[in-house]
């Protein structure tokens, strides 16, 4: 496999993790603030829309308009941003908007990532006012997202414990 492939192949992973896990919370517990954690589901949803544009796209190819046409970016980054609390974004987005915005960021990063030249993957991420907090490379801003989106999904994961019930992994129960 080529870096290319193998990036695209955790990135699709961690993608399908996010829709498993967040499609488990039934929507209306969606906007319920978890005890302890200071967090829900809606949160996380729009915090990935604006950590995947800008770990995967933004640092990879720098900005694109259609993205921008499309969604409220800017309101996304206010309200999910690095340093935002959930409860100041509560009801702003439907689950319906927040999904469809998810699914939008993932598509065109997925098709970021498959257009990139296994040259292009070492070269350093795009400037921009907020430098990359981990990465100096394309490839380690790609990686980071992964890594990144992971974490979130074991966010939600504990959200929904708190929230509704444990998210069946398909593990067997010990007796």
């Amino acid at each position: 496999m080529t870096e290319i492939e193998i990036l695209t192949k955790q990135t699709e992973s961690a993608y399908d993790w996010t829709h498993n896990l967040m499609d488990s919370v039934p929507i209306e517990k969606w906007d319920i603030i978890a005890e302890g954690v200071g967090s829900n589901v809606s949160w996380q949803i729009g915090h990935l829309v604006v950590s995947i544009y800008y770990h995967s796209i933004m640092t990879t190819v720098g900005h694109l308009p259609e993205l921008l046409e499309k969604m409220d970016l800017r309101s996304y980054t206010k309200l999910c941003g690095y340093d935002t609390f959930a409860p100041e974004m509560k009801g702003t987005w439907t689950p319906a908007e927040l999904t469809s915005d998810l699914q939008r960021m993932q598509n065109k990063s997925l098709e970021v990532i498959n257009s990139l030249s296994e040259s292009h993957l070492w070269q350093p991420v795009e400037p921009t006012k907020v430098p990359h907090p981990v990465a100096k490379t394309k490839f380690e801003a790609i990686d980071w997202n992964v890594k990144h989106t992971m974490w979130h999904c074991g966010q939600m994961a504990t959200i929904k414990r708190l929230v509704d019930k444990p998210y069946d992994y398909g593990l067997q129960r010990r007796i």
